[in-house]
């Protein structure tokens, strides 16, 4: 018995298929949900998502959002979520490198809403390379 997997985000559904099991980072944790979990409504933090299925492993960088078991499905309603072959490493490293500009712009003229986006931005950056890296490792 597999277990089904949907990951939305606002602008499409960024994956749906069934998989064997789903390792996630939360509030309280990094949890694993493997078929027959018991029901369960969390919240997720920015981090790595891994998707086993067989033999395959697929990592995404998600920022946020909720995690809904309910009698073998699994939903994610993300923020953001993007899968690690589909970062664009270079395009990334650009972001990264905006948004360290912008956090120092943001620091000297003390604008607090302009800094909290920046830092936000540069978190996702950061994120993504690190997904980026570990795939192209394990690939």
């Amino acid at each position: 018995m597999n277990l089904t997997l949907e990951i939305i985000t606002p602008e499409k559904i960024v994956y749906k298929d069934e998989v064997n099991e789903i390792i996630v980072e939360t509030v309280d944790g990094q949890i694993g949900i493997l078929p027959n979990h018991v029901g369960l409504l969390t919240q997720i933090v920015p981090g790595e998502l891994i998707i086993k299925k067989g033999s395959s492993t697929q990592f995404l960088a998600i920022t946020g959002g909720f995690l809904e078991v309910i009698k073998n499905k699994a939903t994610i309603l993300a923020d953001y979520a993007v899968r690690s072959e589909e970062i664009e490493v270079v395009k990334a490293i650009e972001a990264q490198k905006r948004a360290e500009q912008s956090v120092k712009e943001a620091k000297e003229k003390a604008i607090e809403r302009d800094f909290a986006i920046a830092e936000s931005e540069l978190r996702r950056a950061i994120l993504e390379l690190k997904v980026a890296q570990k795939r192209r490792k394990s690939a």
